[in-house]
């Protein structure tokens, strides 16, 4: 399994309409073909450079998708709810809404984790799960889990 964008590479700079700097759009994602026994598929975006890479204290969560569909193949550029695929949810990021919020780092340049999980296992509704709510139920299930990483600094 791998995970890209058309946007940028991996370890590449976000171009700014991702970001709080920009239009704060969602990135357009592509995946590859999830191992066999795949049921769902789970996505986080975080930074765990927050608040100051040099001195960080906490990992920052900028998107959580869970139940997507196995046989999807990407998101497209400025998703929204109503045009996920088909059956999945969308737990809460550390603004304390569900969605994409971009790369709004307060200093430095920061790194930002895109990770895709593929699970043995269709998830009952959990609410708007955090992060954290959403790994520890998906512990036991990830099959695979590939990432992509890319980079942003404010310009001020």
């Amino acid at each position: 399994m791998e995970l890209k964008s058309s946007a940028f590479v991996d370890q590449g700079e976000i171009p700014q309409q991702y970001t709080c700097d920009g239009e704060d759009l969602s990135p357009p994602l592509a995946w590859s073909e999830p191992p066999a026994g795949t049921k769902s598929l789970a996505l986080i975006v975080d930074d765990p450079d927050a608040p100051d890479p040099k001195a960080p204290k906490r990992v920052y969560v900028h998107w959580v998708l869970y139940n997507i569909p196995p046989g999807s193949r990407g998101l497209a550029e400025a998703i929204q709810a109503a045009h996920l695929p088909t059956g999945t949810l969308e737990g809460l990021n550390d603004w304390g809404r569900t969605g994409y919020g971009g790369p709004c780092p307060p200093i430095g340049r920061h790194r930002y984790f895109h990770k895709l999980y593929a699970l043995d296992k269709v998830f009952r509704d959990l609410g708007q799960p955090t992060k954290t709510q959403l790994l520890a139920v998906i512990e036991d299930h990830i099959l695979a889990a590939v990432q992509l990483v890319g980079t942003y600094q404010r310009l001020r």
